[in-house]
């Protein structure tokens, strides 16, 4: 049925907003920067709220608030579970399956818990929200869902949680054996801190962490000789689990990055029959630049001796009849790296960049060193050239130009 057609595309449509906006995408960057203040100002508010003098001045205020961002909160909830069945992974399970598949997943359990007691309380006609003020706090989790750090962050704890639990496990072990242990040699001395096992764990946990605030203090030549050995493992088996996470953190960054890097550099049509070695042989000769808004990358009739990976951010390119953008993803000056060409035509930053480069002589380098990698490159090359896909003299292939004028979704 014709309704059902416009239905199912507006669904997919909403889906592209919430879930994937493509690069470019106007709405999907406009609804993302509102759901992201209205989280900032929701919790930003949360935390005013439990000051007593601002709470008697603009309790009204702190309502309002609560009220409208809640209220939209809700709605984006209601939204991503009604296009969750145009998840991939979840379509094999039908639309009520789909459904029922996301709503216990962790977005949107978080999602839920953010906005479902406020809710409650309203309808049950409580208004001071402050005792929900836990759950409140929850929506400072939905920023992961717009922060690639935080997802990588989560990421990687998730990936080493066996580590972390068995961390977790020695810990509580050596937490019990101190506590065991202290409470064996001062018990009797202080009854009323060492008493029993559970007492002298919270001096074992204060210990071991390094806090110590000093208000269970052994007082026997044992007791101190058994305090300093617990501080010393302290510092030991405290630090196990923040370089778990450091370095599943940074190893989780590293892929993200090698992904998307090896994505930028087989789409060059110079390297994009090269092996995946011989990629990898040409990713590590990138380097990194980071330039502001309104820098000049390269000046027409300058010479060119380097290509651009956009790894982030917008360029202009500044042709004689037109102006064209790059965003992330693209490339620009591929030919620079092989011919004694000349720029083409002003590239100037329109945002904050980050670019990865590729200079001629290191690829020249690599290409002494590889003879299949400069045989390849060279036939290429010879081919784009004779067929004219290169400006006249220049570094800007035809294909670079042609891609720019399309839509921005076409940069993935």
């Amino acid at each position: 049925m014709p309704g059902d057609g416009k239905r199912v595309g507006w669904r997919r449509r909403t889906f592209e907003i919430l879930e994937v906006p493509r690069i470019g995408d106007t709405v999907a960057i406009f609804v993302e920067r509102a759901i992201v203040i209205l989280i900032v100002v929701n919790v930003l508010a949360v935390i005013l709220e439990t000051v007593p003098e601002y709470k008697k001045a603009h309790h009204r205020l702190f309502l309002s608030i609560e009220l409208g961002t809640v209220i939209c909160f809700a709605i984006e909830y209601l939204l991503r579970l009604w296009v969750s069945v145009e998840h991939v992974p979840l379509k094999r399970y039908g639309r009520v399956g789909a459904r029922i598949h996301y709503f216990f997943s962790p977005s949107a359990i978080i999602d839920l818990l953010s906005v479902a007691p406020t809710l409650v309380g309203f309808a049950f006609g409580v208004y001071d929200v402050n005792v929900l003020v836990v759950f409140r706090l929850l929506r400072f989790l939905k920023l992961a869902r717009y922060s690639a750090g935080m997802s990588s962050l989560f990421n990687a704890v998730a990936s080493e949680r066996r580590a972390l639990f068995a961390s977790a496990v020695i810990m509580f072990g050596l937490v019990v054996t101190a506590a065991s242990l202290m409470h064996w040699l001062e018990g009797h001395v202080q009854p009323d801190k060492f008493g029993s096992i559970p007492t002298a764990m919270y001096w074992a946990i204060t210990t071991l962490t390094t806090v110590g605030y000093g208000d269970f203090v052994p007082i026997t030549p044992a007791g101190r000789a058994l305090a300093g050995i617990v501080m010393v493992f302290g510092f030991c088996m405290f630090a196990l689990p923040v370089g778990i996470i450091a370095t599943a953190f940074a190893r989780e960054i590293h892929s993200r990055d090698f992904v998307v890097t090896w994505g930028m550099v087989a789409r060059v049509p110079l390297f994009a029959e090269l092996s995946a070695t011989e990629i990898a042989d040409v990713m590590r000769l990138l380097r990194a630049q980071t330039v502001e808004a309104g820098t000049v990358i390269t000046a027409a009739g300058e010479p060119a001796h380097s290509m651009y990976f956009i790894s982030s951010g917008t360029v202009e390119i500044d042709l004689p009849r037109e102006k064209l953008r790059l965003s992330d993803g693209a490339f620009f000056g591929e030919m620079a790296v092989l011919r004694r060409a000349r720029r083409s035509a002003d590239v100037v930053a329109l945002t904050h960049c980050r670019l990865l480069l590729l200079d001629s002589e290191d690829l020249h380098y690599l290409m002494q060193k590889k003879s299949d990698i400069a045989a390849h490159i060279r036939a290429v090359a010879h081919e784009r050239i004779a067929h004219e896909e290169v400006t006249p003299r220049g570094d800007i292939a035809l294909e670079e130009i042609e891609e720019s004028r399309n839509s921005p979704d076409d940069w993935l």
